[in-house]
């Protein structure tokens, strides 16, 4: 793989840009691979990465059953935070935040990081003890943030109405090093590096079925026809329900619809995300300067991959209130993911009843940001057979031993 650089762009300018390779190749699946990934989404390609990174494993498949990350990867709002409260959450996330800092150079792929830092706001009394105990939390578990005053959120976000009609905004949680990536360019520049590895990425293949012997896992049926593996990994978010029937077991969670949608395109006016939890919206201006609006799952199980008018309808009613400049905007395009929650609001990863299957699944809302970090602990896992200790505290047990770590506080947007 030729890298990508100013001096590659300068020699194919030259030549009227006819050198360019494909950024991955698309070849047709092996007969056998050491390990399966089922699914081409960000944890999927990022398991797949670290895979052959840092263990050196690299007879890798990964199967996608629609188009490389066309699921939630391309479908989110492109939040990176890691403000969570309890102590295994913000070692994940913030293990994930550090890696999108230097992922650019790690991939030789721009994924335009652009750390511009995350307020989530408070405008309840309640909101502001939850805050409170978070920033002190964060500040044990090496995590810089701070709980700061409506004046400080007014100097970050000039745009923003303090004296809302139904919720003044009374302060917020500030992480400056939060911020945004470009989505598909995450998942473009790990597809890239996993090809130039040697692993094949196998598009438009669905798996219909898993196969098992002896209490183990042997293969994937697929519409390609079978593929054996020694290990295997679930890596399908909303679906990982269907996945895990077919495997044999049931899944701690539930599938529903998350909803976004962005404006037409408008000059710079915001040049950090904000999260308004209490009203259920979060907005941030992307580069091309369009409004990236965020608001709440739906209230009912579905795989509905398509915006409703009724969630627009309040989400955007609640950010005219904290954004009044907003109202004067025309909606672009809206759309909808499907989302895997589970009952505490964080992840599952770990080992499953099947034997050498392994499960990263249950991110709720949360998927996007977590994708290095997530993909750098499902790699530790599939290696070693155990989990690392990113991924000790995330296993499916912790639901039948009632050890939970309850983060509907964290991703109180969605939930």
């Amino acid at each position: 793989m030729r890298r990508y650089s100013a001096f590659a762009i300068a020699r194919e300018a030259a030549r009227f840009h006819t050198g360019w390779e494909r950024a991955w190749r698309s070849p047709e699946p092996k007969k056998k691979y050491d390990v399966i990934i089922v699914g081409a989404g960000g944890h999927g390609l990022a398991t797949a990465f670290y895979l052959g990174k840092n263990y050196g494993i690299t007879n890798v498949a990964i199967i996608e059953k629609g188009w490389l990350g066309g699921g939630n990867t391309g479908r989110n709002t492109t939040i990176i935070r890691s403000n969570y409260l309890q102590d295994p959450s913000a070692a994940l996330y913030e293990k994930a935040r550090s890696l999108y800092e230097t992922m650019s150079q790690d991939l030789n792929y721009n994924v335009m990081f652009s750390p511009r830092g995350v307020i989530m706001l408070a405008q309840t009394e309640s909101e502001i003890r939850g805050y409170q105990r978070t920033a002190h939390a964060n500040a044990l578990q090496g995590v810089k943030t701070e709980f700061i005053g409506p004046q400080r959120v007014k100097e970050l976000v000039p745009i923003i109405n303090l004296d809302g009609p139904r919720y003044p905004v009374l302060g917020g949680l500030w992480q400056e090093r939060g911020g945004t990536g470009r989505h598909d360019a995450v998942a473009w520049g790990y597809a890239r590096a996993c090809s130039d590895m040697g692993m094949d990425i196998i598009q438009k293949c669905e798996v219909t079925g898993v196969r098992q012997e002896g209490g183990k896992v042997t293969g994937v049926d697929t519409t390609k026809g079978p593929i054996d593996c020694d290990k295997l990994g679930l890596v399908v978010a909303g679906n990982s329900g269907d996945l895990a029937n077919m495997a044999g077991f049931r899944l701690p969670m539930e599938s529903v619809a998350l909803q976004a949608l962005v404006s037409e395109p408008i000059k710079p006016c915001m040049d950090v995300v904000v999260m308004a939890n209490t009203v259920h919206g979060y907005m941030s201006q992307s580069d091309k300067g369009e409004m990236v609006i965020g608001g709440g799952t739906d209230g009912f199980n579905n795989y509905t991959q398509r915006g409703s008018f009724h969630h627009v309808e309040e989400t955007v009613r609640a950010l005219v209130e904290t954004f009044p400049m907003v109202s004067r905007l025309k909606m672009l395009r809206q759309w909808g993911g499907i989302v895997d929650v589970t009952g505490d609001r964080s992840p599952v990863i770990g080992k499953t009843p099947l034997g050498n299957c392994f499960i990263n699944a249950g991110w709720g809302t949360g998927g996007f940001k977590a994708i290095p970090g997530g993909g750098w602990a499902t790699a530790e896992l599939i290696a070693k057979g155990e989990p690392g200790p990113l991924s000790a505290e995330f296993g499916m047990e912790r639901f039948i031993e009632g050890r939970f770590i309850d983060e509907s506080v964290a991703a109180g947007v969605a939930h």
